[in-house]
């Protein structure tokens, strides 16, 4: 059986909504909601990963997953979705997922023990100095198992929005220094907890898919070639366990004059003011997953798709972001 899978960075989706959690259906709101809805439709996923879902209260009042099942049958007519969230995070930006439950059964399955927990302080030696320092998920990945109707496991799956990368204080050259390497490690530690869980569903012999925006890509720029290792390298895991590495869906990003290619976003350089294309949203799987027709869904560099350009209108001003899809053999 084939299921398309996918991760979509939304852009603030909590926009989209009232204080009640009701889609708005002023002009702006409601004109991005449908062009969401279009994108998703064409790509038709029988997963979808959200990043940047609408908000989650501490209280339950109000979650992601109600919000998300609105919105759905109400710009989706006639689609079955259901979805569901895990850990609200302590600000905004939610992660959470939609799914067919005549195709799969999808349940939050977070690891319980407070030494492992993605909503629990954890240590991690980021510059291999025999420090540990203590770090927190700002969005705690979220963690579900997917099931066939048979109850039997399919995968499990990691969505995750890490650390950004970005300044958006107003600083001079040495403060931006200061913070970027600041975060820089804070985004090796996230990664390497996530890499860390996958190790233990791996050594369970269950596959793993990690989706999201990682704020990251796979090549050496400046920050990496300084600590030799990037974000995205360290969630692929460990060369010396080769059967435990974890695939792109993608094919090698190359460098052309506007940045990479295959990308998922852009941004303007504060420093030269360009603009500059990167592939820092990913779905990476592990190697017991035949996969087949990963692709991002970018109208500048997929000219030859019909279906994208038939969108490409709604992918340009849905979201920041391209969504990545890919249909797995299961």
């Amino acid at each position: 059986m084939d299921l398309t899978f996918s991760v979509y960075n939304v852009e603030w989706m909590r926009d989209l909504f009232d204080l009640d959690g009701i889609p708005r259906m002023t002009a702006a709101e409601k004109k991005r909601s449908e062009q969401l809805a279009e994108v998703i439709q064409t790509i038709n996923p029988d997963f979808i990963g959200i990043v940047e879902g609408p908000n989650t209260l501490v209280d339950q009042s109000k979650t992601a997953s109600k919000q998300l099942e609105v919105w759905a049958q109400t710009f989706m007519p006639g689609s079955t979705y259901k979805a569901i969230h895990g850990f609200p995070s302590p600000g905004q930006q939610e992660l959470c997922a939609l799914y067919r439950p005549d195709k799969m059964k999808v349940l939050f399955t977070p690891e319980n023990d407070p030494k492992k927990s993605f909503k629990e302080p954890f240590l991690v030696d980021t510059l291999n100095r025999l420090v540990h320092e203590q770090y927190k998920h700002y969005r705690p990945p979220l963690e579900l198992s997917v099931l066939g109707l048979d109850d039997q496991l399919i995968t499990r799956i990691i969505i995750a929005h890490t650390k950004s990368k970005g300044i958006f204080d107003r600083v001079d050259y040495a403060r931006f220094e200061q913070l970027s390497h600041r975060d820089r490690l804070r985004l090796f530690a996230e990664c390497t907890h996530i890499r860390s869980r996958c190790d233990d569903y791996l050594a369970k012999d269950q596959a793993v898919v990690v989706m999201g925006d990682i704020n990251d890509g796979f090549e050496l720029d400046f920050y990496e070639n300084k600590f030799n290792k990037s974000a995205v390298e360290i969630l692929l895991g460990d060369p010396w366990k080769p059967e435990w590495i974890l695939k792109s869906v993608l094919p090698k990003p190359k460098l052309n004059a506007y940045g990479w290619v295959p990308n998922s976003g852009r941004y303007r350089d504060r420093i030269t003011g360009d603009e500059f294309n990167v592939l820092i949203d990913h779905i990476l799987v592990s190697q017991q997953i035949t996969f087949q027709y990963g692709k991002v869904w970018n109208p500048y560099t997929e000219k030859d798709d019909t279906i994208v350009q038939g969108i490409k209108d709604s992918l340009i001003r849905a979201s920041d972001h391209f969504p990545i899809s890919v249909t797995f053999t299961v």
